[in-house]
């Protein structure tokens, strides 16, 4: 029998023993959050195994119109009670008690696979857990599920994987989610889940945040270990929240952030690690700050999401920010280019020796031998195959604390900010909707993500700021100084409770 179809088997017999077990309690799960879990569990309302087996049932009836989900944990339901028997216990709730985790196909899971979307991955079933997933299991969290992604992590523009095929936008399932962490954004959109992991090389976290009406954020490259992510471009990746919420995505990230000897680049942002995130989730966050419109990355825009963006320009105002409109940044196109290094070849050999260890699978030759379902995918690899570094190769490649073209680009936007004492710049996530499944390549235009943070380092996080008139979402995005995540949480609450823009419109699947 073949892995996938091995896996998902037991998958199968797992969610159909847990049909048999489940209580006829209802609980309403829409927009649910960490505080609201936390309430209903100390008022008796529900415990964590009733939520979780609730949450097992909205996955047999959404998914499969989804497919966002790839493998449920065979422990859930144990891990529920045990979590149940603790707080009946001491009457005390860990700082993410019972709260129901979403994680990409990518993270390193104890005892479930770890694909990366791929054909290669399928028996790689690792015995501990990444660094960000252990993190939150230690604050209480619990794993429901992982994501399916786009295989290796390659597009922004789509999620499909070799492993469970394409995902779905749950407003439109016609479009896509973006890339790559589109399993993630789909599932917790449609309410499959509180928090949620996705991971940023380029746009990954963001874009399908910003097309599925979420929070997305990606921290500062060394706030939070990458140990145990498959990685894409080691260079740029990072691993981030995508929830529903600001406050729920600021949960996450105070319980990440901090240095992990095995990610030598957490120690470049070890002194500002803040002991208290949550404190900076302030409703007037927006009075007083400063705010630059970045113009040069909405002048090709599609006219509703424009409406939606003008608008927001309007609300930053109303809500007390001195908005500078509009902001450039000298030598900005020319800085902008040459950023980019293909160092999958490197990054992904070295983690299949290292974590992986299964000898037939050792090189990306041995990942083009196994095969993949996607003419995408395997375009890709072929490109990695032999292409490495800079396409100049003048500059040698490296981190945004050692590349040269790095730090000038960074210090360049920085400077700005600095000169005119800016909080953070805005931008629209995405200047256009969601593109149709059947035409992703022809349709991907507007990833506004790729341009600036993965390459700076910088931080980012998009907040849903409305609906175009087809009842697309769009999101907005704040790019804040190196490691000052604190000032980039109060901008993005403080916009986030002055619009309320996915509460408003309704979730989907509601």
């Amino acid at each position: 029998m073949r892995w996938p179809v091995f896996l998902f088997t037991i998958t199968m017999v797992f969610l159909q023993n847990c049909r048999e077990t489940r209580q006829d309690k209802s609980i309403r799960l829409d927009e649910l959050t960490v505080a609201d879990i936390h309430a209903a569990y100390r008022a008796g309302t529900f415990t964590c195994e009733e939520l979780m087996k609730a949450y097992l049932q909205r996955i047999d009836s959404i998914n499969p119109r989804i497919n966002a989900i790839t493998y449920l944990n065979p422990q859930l339901l144990q891990q529920a009670r045990d979590l149940d028997a603790a707080y009946k216990q001491t009457g005390e709730l860990r700082p993410l008690h019972g709260i129901p985790l979403i994680v990409k196909d990518n993270y390193e899971t104890a005892g479930l696979p770890t694909t990366a979307g791929s054909n290669a991955l399928v028996r790689f079933v690792p015995q501990t857990n990444a660094w960000m997933v252990q993190k939150l299991l230690d604050a209480g969290a619990v794993i429901l599920a992982k994501s399916n992604m786009a295989e290796w992590a390659f597009s922004p523009m789509h999620t499909e994987s070799s492993t469970f095929g394409i995902t779905r936008n749950p407003y439109d399932t016609t479009r896509v989610p973006a890339g790559s962490s589109g399993g993630t954004a789909a599932a917790i959109a449609a309410n499959i889940g509180v928090l949620g992991l996705g991971t940023d090389t380029g746009n990954s976290i963001r874009g399908p945040s910003s097309h599925c009406a979420l929070v997305g954020f990606r921290p500062s490259l060394g706030l939070v270990s990458r140990q145990g992510i498959v990685p894409l471009y080691l260079r740029n990746d990072v691993g981030g929240p995508m929830c529903r919420t600001v406050t729920d995505a600021v949960r996450v990230l105070q319980a990440t952030a901090g240095v992990d000897a095995e990610d030598p680049l957490t120690y470049y942002g070890e002194s500002y690690v803040k002991e208290d995130y949550l404190r900076f989730l302030k409703a007037d966050g927006l009075s007083g700050k400063r705010i630059g419109v970045l113009r040069v990355l909405s002048e090709d825009m599609d006219p509703g999401i424009r409406l939606v963006y003008e608008q927001a320009i309007r609300d930053l105002r109303r809500l007390g920010a001195d908005v500078v409109d509009s902001l450039e940044i000298p030598g900005f196109d020319d800085l902008r280019t040459n950023q980019w290094c293909a160092d999958f070849r490197k990054d992904i050999e070295t983690y299949l020796t290292q974590r992986v260890q299964i000898d037939s699978v050792q090189t990306i030759e041995d990942i083009l031998r196994i095969g993949t379902h996607s003419d995408f995918t395997r375009q890709r690899l072929e490109y990695q195959r032999s292409h490495i570094d800079r396409p100049d190769g003048e500059v040698p490649c490296g981190t945004p604390f050692d590349d040269p073209l790095r730090i000038a680009f960074r210090e360049a936007i920085e400077k700005v900010m600095d000169d005119q004492v800016i909080d953070a710049i805005v931008y629209p996530t995405w200047t256009y909707p969601p593109a149709h499944i059947d035409r992703f390549r022809e349709e991907y235009r507007g990833d506004n993500s790729q341009v600036i943070a993965p390459h700076t380092g910088q931080p980012a996080i998009t907040v849903p700021m409305g609906f175009n008139a087809d009842g697309l979402p769009a999101g907005i995005q704040f790019l804040g100084r190196l490691f000052d995540e604190s000032t980039l949480i109060e901008i993005a609450y403080g916009y986030e409770q002055g619009t309320r823009h996915r509460n408003q419109h309704g979730a989907a699947y509601q």
